[in-house]
């Protein structure tokens, strides 16, 4: 086996433009370790975390392409690992050796980092199979992200007291909404080969119809469930720090997620499902940014702001729907 072909075929396969999605889920766990603990932030070990934490995407989606070839044959039947170009065997054996890299570095920066690894990993498994349960799936891939916002947290350094408080519970909370929401959206990308293969999503089991709809009326959730839990006094506005820049990225980020539910309400099949997915992910991205804004108006504006551009960027090197 050529080396190189399988490297470049590997690199492909991460789609390097979801690496934002873990990326910045678990720069929100490291930037407010660095709000809270500021005595024991560390500059290098932080860079090593947020590497991880944007390869583990492409290296988790690995196995997720291998488990899902059944409908990827006729989704994506372009995709290496459908084509053949990237073998089985070895692509996993190096995806499992990568996991137990990170592990082992983040055993070392704090024993408690794993935990979130080892409940990610199982949970991105497990997604997989829970995409036939409906919106159960959705739950438990936001689910599997929102450990990346956990580990970012926990491996930053010795943990703060309390560990646990109401507004950190909500974060966690509505990262894993704005996940579930993002892949809600890719399912009409998927709505063939999963409906030939019996995966039962939502879009499937109630027809693009109901899923049209739904889409546009999930779009505001995320909002809805922020004023709900400051109605409820548990993420108050009154921890909202830069008021500014947190109505920014928001409003950003509900016309994102407002213009992600148009397109795939206007195209629920074919083509354009696969070109409207930079949206949705930009508009994913946009809603993590807009939490850092709680605490970090300026490292979130930074953060919009190139996520938005390299996302585009890199998105445009996946010419081809099919793959």
């Amino acid at each position: 086996m050529n080396v190189m072909r399988f490297v470049f075929a590997y690199v492909r396969s991460m789609r390097l433009y979801y690496a934002f999605i873990t990326g910045i889920a678990g720069w929100i766990g490291v930037s407010f370790y660095k709000f809270c603990m500021p005595e024991h932030f560390d500059h290098i070990r932080s860079i090593i975390i947020l590497v991880m934490l944007f390869l583990s995407w492409g290296i988790n989606q690995i196995i997720n392409d291998y488990l899902g070839l059944a409908e990827d044959r006729i989704n994506a039947p372009n995709r290496p690992m459908v084509t053949g170009e990237l073998r089985h065997v070895p692509a996993l054996t190096t995806s499992f050796g990568l996991m137990l890299v990170v592990a082992i570095v983040s055993f070392f920066l704090n024993p408690w980092a794993v935990f979130p690894i080892i409940i990610g990993v199982f949970l991105n498994v497990l997604y997989e199979y829970a995409k036939a349960w409906s919106l159960i799936g959705n739950l438990v891939f936001g689910l599997s992200i929102a450990m990346c916002t956990v580990y970012g947290f926990l491996a930053a350094g010795p943990l703060p007291d309390p560990v646990f408080t109401s507004n950190r519970i909500c974060v966690f909370i509505l990262v894993a909404l704005l996940n579930g929401l993002m892949t809600y959206y890719t399912y009409f990308k998927d709505y063939v080969g999963d409906e030939a293969t019996n995966k039962r999503t939502f879009v499937v089991k109630y027809g693009l119809t109901v899923a049209r709809y739904a889409g546009i009326l999930g779009a505001f959730l995320p909002t809805f469930i922020f004023f709900l839990f400051h109605y409820m006094d548990w993420l108050p506005m009154g921890d909202v720090l830069f008021k500014r820049d947190f109505i920014f990225c928001g409003v950003m980020t509900i016309f994102l997620q407002f213009w992600t539910a148009a397109l795939f309400f206007k195209h629920p099949v074919g083509e354009g499902t696969y070109f409207g997915l930079v949206t949705n992910i930009r508009a994913c991205v946009a809603g993590q940014a807009t939490i850092i804004a709680i605490f970090n108006g300026t490292l979130a504006l930074y953060l919009l702001s190139a996520s938005y551009i390299f996302i585009g960027f890199l998105f445009n090197l996946y010419k081809d729907a099919k793959a």
